[in-house]
């Protein structure tokens, strides 16, 4: 985003994608709870047909599968690249990925509140970084303010949009919301969260670099985390904690989206759990490895983002479409 827009303005990015994907995930689960405690591919057969439901289930499991190798790589670059410098990246992602399944392998509630029990820890680790920062903000970093083209907002709000692409698993998981008569609005609380942490944290770095010094670093918020000296000397490396507190993000994401695509697939061939997971775990290792450096991670990156976008964006539009016509038809002839 830093590349593509003038001072401060990638913020402007970031809120304007957390606005389209909020509203996205009001849309979502509006459309599954019009459907209570039925599988996607149960109330989408009987929107579009079995068999095209299954495609389309299909199709969304592997968004899953694509950002699990995505992120299963990333980490594995940047744990070599600030942790294990002599530890192959094969054997990192092994590592990790060999965790994942254990994870995945128990209970999905327990995958749940492991996420309720990350999130207050991650967002007290963002804040600290902010406030042990501040020392380094300069605000002249911020300037100019919007003096960003129209092309380059657009950038920057593409370039934000993997943050929220894990929206699919909205489409499966909200079966198993107790009341989905008010998953919309928790939903829509919950997305517009993101945002708000991302616009911190780009603010951050913005302070701290400018938008041409971020430009230039591959993780700049690992960067910011390395130059954070606590008072008194009681961390003498804070970045040791932040990489400990990231990784649980990473884990996170890694196991919901994994699951979430095992959860879709479940419902479509009938097979065990650990069956699926047996045979798509090496396919995600696989798919992870794929990049040959850097920069093709970073285009497949884009390629995953944009794919999530259209797929989830357009069967959520067309199925909640349908939906709507076909109710009013009936009531109609009611």
């Amino acid at each position: 985003m830093a590349e593509t827009t003038v001072g401060s303005d990638g913020w402007v990015g970031i809120l304007i994608a957390g606005i389209i994907f909020t509203g996205l995930a009001w849309a979502i689960t509006k459309l599954c709870s019009m459907y209570p405690h039925q599988l996607f591919v149960e109330f989408a057969g009987s929107l579009v047909t079995k068999p095209v439901a299954i495609i389309i289930t299909i199709l969304l499991s592997l968004k899953g599968i694509l950002i699990s190798g995505f992120v299963l790589r990333t980490i594995s670059e940047i744990a070599k690249e600030y942790l294990f410098d002599r530890t192959p990246i094969e054997v990192i992602a092994l590592t990790f990925i060999l965790v994942v399944i254990y994870a995945i392998s128990g209970s999905r509630v327990g995958l749940f509140r492991l996420n309720m029990m990350f999130f207050p820890i991650i967002v007290f680790i963002i804040f600290l970084v902010g406030i042990f920062s501040i020392n380094w903000f300069d605000t002249i970093n911020y300037l100019p303010v919007f003096k960003t083209d129209l092309k380059g907002y657009v950038l920057a709000t593409k370039s934000s949009a993997f943050a929220f692409t894990g929206l699919f698993m909205l489409l499966f998981y909200t079966t198993l919301v107790r009341t989905p008569k008010k998953a919309p609005k928790s939903a829509s609380i919950g997305m517009s969260m993101v945002p708000v942490f991302y616009i911190i944290i780009y603010l951050m770095c913005i302070g701290v670099f400018g938008f041409t010094g971020t430009s230039n670093l591959n993780y700049p918020i690992i960067e910011l985390a390395k130059e954070i000296e606590i008072p008194g000397g009681f961390f003498e490396r804070f970045d040791s904690i932040f990489f400990v507190i990231w990784i649980m993000a990473i884990f996170n994401t890694v196991t919901m989206a994994f699951d979430a695509s095992i959860y879709a697939l479940e419902s479509v061939f009938k097979v065990k759990k650990k069956l699926l997971i047996y045979i798509l775990a090496p396919i995600v290792f696989l798919i992870g490895m794929l990049p040959q450096d850097v920069l093709s991670l970073q285009k497949f990156g884009d390629f995953v983002s944009m794919y999530g976008v259209f797929i989830t964006g357009s069967v959520t539009i067309v199925l909640l479409l349908i939906s709507y016509f076909k109710k009013r038809r009936k009531a109609k002839q009611r």
